[in-house]
């Protein structure tokens, strides 16, 4: 079976993936504690990068750290999402499948410290 969202291309291709992205967006500040803090965090966080960073790579190594924090949590609460429709009852997979995507946000947000923390205190 043919997916019909696949079917597209081009202009009308972008037109539907960003409608995607928005309505991705707005579900997940919605429904994602995590994410709405992370997004409020980011709106503290970017302008004092712009500030604190001498140069452009410095800003743009402090912000990128900052992104890629909520965009690993989008993909965490994906995968949240996916175990949770396929069953809410215990597992030990999902379970697995639930930390493994915690421990990447871990992960993120120690990069962003420790990008901060290098750019700043030098």
């Amino acid at each position: 079976m043919k997916n019909p969202y696949k079917g597209k291309t081009g202009l009308r291709r972008l037109i539907n993936a960003f409608g995607y992205s928005i309505s991705g967006t707005f579900a997940a500040f919605k429904h994602e504690d995590a994410f709405r803090q992370e997004v409020i965090l980011s709106l503290i966080l970017i302008p004092l990068a712009i500030y604190f960073g001498e140069s452009a790579i410095e800003q743009g190594l402090m912000i990128s750290s900052i992104l890629l924090i909520i965009i690993v949590e989008l993909i965490n609460s994906s995968i949240e999402a996916t175990v949770d429709r396929i069953s809410i009852k215990r597992h030990k997979l999902a379970k697995r499948a639930k930390d493994i995507g915690s421990a990447a946000v871990f992960f993120t947000l120690i990069n962003a410290a420790v990008t901060w923390f290098l750019i700043l205190v030098k």
